[in-house]
């Protein structure tokens, strides 16, 4: 079992998971191929040691366990292991402050992807 960070983190990419990671698995993507890696952060499920510490520090709501993600974004959890066949352009990124959403901006966010609670 691994975590997985959801399309909810596209272009909102909050770091505040990769602080808390005890063993730096989260990655951000510095490659040119936006189309099948969009600008969000990624769980490698092979290092991620499924502590789930970065779940609860993720303003957006973004990131699930493999097993409990929503079927509205079943193909998420392809999309992070696929950063494994890519690893050379992946990088853990330098934690950057960010103002955290409103409660309106998440459920705005939720509603763009079709996830509703």
């Amino acid at each position: 079992m691994t975590w997985v960070i959801t399309k909810l983190c596209i272009d909102c990419v909050d770091m505040a998971c990769v602080e808390v990671c005890p063993v730096d698995c989260i990655y951000g993507y510095n490659g040119s191929d936006a189309k099948t890696f969009p600008n969000q952060l990624y769980i490698d499920p092979e290092e991620c040691i499924n502590c789930g510490v970065c779940e609860p520090e993720c303003p957006w709501e973004a990131i699930f366990e493999d097993e409990q993600v929503p079927e509205v974004f079943k193909e998420d959890i392809a999309r992070n292991a696929k950063i494994l066949e890519a690893k050379d352009d992946f990088s853990v990124p330098e934690v950057v402050e960010k103002s955290k959403p409103t409660p309106e901006q998440i459920e705005q966010n939720k509603a763009k992807w079709g996830y509703t609670v």
